[in-house]
């Protein structure tokens, strides 16, 4: 049987026909397909700036760019594997408890049919309902590239779901392993002097900005690999991780961070981890420049597709 294939960029021009993530098909049948790559079009978990909700669309129109070959592996995900686009996750804009469930809901069918998501957010909070389908047998490690941590526990007089607190929930729901549990890219000011406590009481691995310049590139990486070993592991990439100079359109930009090479080759790395799902989050496109978040986020998506996929090696 015939591998499913993206339309070619050399016979229809990448600015015709259906927008859908890197020109792939849209197949429903999960049971065709090994990954999927899905959108999750809902950001009610947002404290500020507003807008990841219009990430997956225009990720999906912007995807058109990326071809079907990895650039240093010249390996294709899709000679290996069936990997097509199965449209969007239902949401609902107003209720935020409703659209945890509904994703939940989405992502359960995607776990029992032993199919591999890539997900294109959305803000943050839409990783809890992910894990909660994915990781509902047991915890699984967690690799978060990102400059936040996400483990507050409440904002704005108590509330619990919010975009800065999916992984204190996922770490209390026993979704996720904190020993198996690295963040990467941690930088900015914090609301209290105290703020990372909780995380490293928890046994979390937080490698901040400043230490990975300390360390270096190979050392990080192979402090992630010893941390995360073979367990089964779930990838978060947040696009704030990446300095605004290179991703203005995301919610809570933080300067200072890594720039897109940096990123690609952080991916690229991890190839050797058991992960079983990722999501690339907090695209905000209303407050993007000439489509380059969108863009960069296509282009990480793809690098985690070829890296889980064993195909940029």
């Amino acid at each position: 049987m015939s591998k499913i294939k993206p339309i070619s960029s050399m016979t229809t021009p990448r600015f015709a026909d259906i927008a859908t993530f890197f020109r792939l098909p849209v197949i429903k049948n999960l049971n065709q397909l090994d990954y999927c790559i899905c959108g999750v079009p809902w950001d009610g978990g947002t404290t500020n700036r507003p807008g990841a909700r219009h990430g997956p669309r225009e990720v999906r129109n912007v995807s058109s760019m990326v071809r079907l070959y990895h650039p240093v592996s010249k390996k294709s995900p899709y000679d290996k594997f069936n990997i097509a686009d199965i449209g969007d996750c239902p949401v609902n804009p107003v209720d935020l408890q409703d659209s945890l469930k509904k994703i939940e809901k989405f992502y359960n069918k995607i776990y029992n049919e032993n199919t591999i998501p890539l997900s294109i957010g959305g803000d943050h909070l839409v990783s809890l309902p992910i894990l909660r389908a994915l990781a509902s047998k047991e915890p699984v490690g967690l690799f978060q590239f990102d400059s936040h941590t996400d483990t507050y526990d409440t904002y704005f007089g108590g509330h619990k779901y919010t975009h800065g607190t999916p992984f204190r929930r996922a770490i209390e729901e026993n979704l996720v392993d904190p020993k198996k549990y690295v963040m990467l890219g941690i930088r900015g000011s914090t609301y209290e002097p105290d703020d990372l406590t909780w995380a490293i009481e928890q046994g979390i691995t937080i490698i901040t900005i400043d230490e990975y310049y300390k360390m270096g590139f190979e050392k990080c990486m192979n402090l992630i690999q010893s941390v995360l070993g073979n367990k089964k592991t779930y990838l978060t990439f947040d696009i704030d991780g990446i300095d605004p100079t290179y991703a203005p359109g995301t919610g809570t930009p933080e300067v200072g961070g890594f720039n897109v090479r940096e990123a690609q080759l952080i991916i690229r790395k991890l190839n050797k981890i058991n992960f079983i799902g990722a999501d690339v989050v907090e695209v905000s496109p209303p407050f993007d420049l000439n489509n380059m978040t969108s863009l960069v986020g296509a282009t990480i998506a793809f690098e985690i597709l070829c890296t889980m996929t064993k195909t940029n090696e």
